[in-house]
């Protein structure tokens, strides 16, 4: 979600599946509670949802380690603290982008950790990247499925739109790196319920 000091932001990524759409709950409901960012004439918002296999409980466990995105976010090599235990709202985190794309760091800071509404939000501070301000909310909700509790997962962001760029080309960009992030969000959290459900 971050790229380098360049005149524009890259026109191509890796490509990603696009989601199954799959049965969901009030949609303009959760966006409306959860999803409703403000904005200035400079900014730019979209919304991702992304249906997952697995129980909400799986899914939180990976998404709520602020400390570790790289776990399923694979455009992260590594990330550090620099303030906070991780779970506290104002820690910290500086994460460094793997070599191929336009970018080198980012300085994060931790909004929202909600446990029992499954709210997780963090806002971009620093770095070396084009895409001040932006801010992003992710909430997960339990939808039924044929074979038990399955989740829905909604990442919406607002950012800045970089100098020499339009919106679109702005949502496009940062579109693309978020549905990656969150299908394979959805590959570890099926894995890990799959191997939960044959230990018991």
């Amino acid at each position: 979600m971050i790229c380098h000091k360049q005149a524009h932001l890259p026109s191509h990524l890796p490509p990603c599946t696009p989601p199954i759409p799959q049965p969901s709950p009030d949609l303009s409901d959760l966006l409306r509670r959860y999803h409703n960012h403000p904005l200035l004439p400079n900014q730019c918002t979209s919304t991702v949802v992304q249906p997952i296999d697995a129980p909400v409980s799986s899914v939180w466990s990976v998404v709520r380690r602020f400390d570790e995105p790289q776990t399923y976010k694979h455009f992260i090599r590594s990330c550090s603290l620099r303030a906070g235990d991780g779970t506290s709202v104002g820690t910290l985190r500086e994460v460094r982008v793997v070599s191929g794309l336009p970018a080198a760091s980012s300085t994060e800071r931790l909004e929202i950790l909600d446990d029992e509404h499954h709210i997780i939000s963090f806002r971009v501070i620093g770095g070396d990247h084009r895409l001040a301000n932006y801010r992003s909310v992710t909430t997960l909700h339990p939808v039924a499925r044929s074979n038990g509790e399955g989740t829905l997962v909604i990442e919406s962001y607002v950012v800045d739109v970089p100098p020499g760029n339009t919106k679109e080309e702005t949502v496009t960009f940062v579109d693309t790196i978020v549905k990656c992030n969150l299908q394979s969000l959805a590959q570890i959290a099926e894995s890990l319920n799959h191997r939960q459900r044959r230990r018991l």
